[in-house]
């Protein structure tokens, strides 16, 4: 029963966190995500396209929620161990983990990680692409490690 709260309040922290960093990225990418000529249109479905909004918006949560709950599975191993950490060492460790794992080093190749660095065209880790994603990033892994320590041990 520990590990399901676990997990689900690993979920709210994560959705909150995702949303809000979203939200704010957003305002600030939109030429990447939106409009005839925005950057990722060869990858990205089109979000101006109320269907495929509609899409989206449905299956957001479901989505989330399978993230979150592997993400938090894998740290059931370590739960005694991160539980005796000071607040500090919680949110540099779960906001570290998140930037680092989830954005910085992942093995995909997008606009904010190590793997679009090498593999993508110019255009797509141009500096201003680069840091607006990473931004992003950012906030989500400094809110969640902050969310993290402050509810989850």
């Amino acid at each position: 029963m520990e590990y399901v709260k676990f997990s689900l309040l690993f979920f709210v922290i994560h959705f909150a966190c995702y949303i809000f960093a979203g939200v704010i990225d957003y305002q600030l990418a939109k030429s990447v995500y939106a409009g005839k000529n925005r950057l990722f249109k060869a990858f990205f479905r089109d979000m101006d396209n109320p269907r495929e909004s509609m899409r989206i918006a449905r299956l957001l949560i479901p989505s989330q929620l399978l993230r979150a709950m592997l993400m938090s599975a894998v740290l059931y191993p370590i739960l005694p161990f991160l539980g005796e950490l000071s607040f500090g060492w919680q949110f540099v460790f779960m906001g570290s983990l998140m930037l680092i794992y989830a954005d910085v080093a992942c093995a995909v190749p997008f606009a904010n990680t190590i793997e679009g660095l090498v593999y993508l065209q110019k255009a797509i880790v141009a500096p201003r692409v680069f840091w607006t994603i990473q931004l992003e990033a950012v906030i989500y892994s400094s809110l969640f490690g902050l969310g993290a320590a402050w509810l989850l041990f």
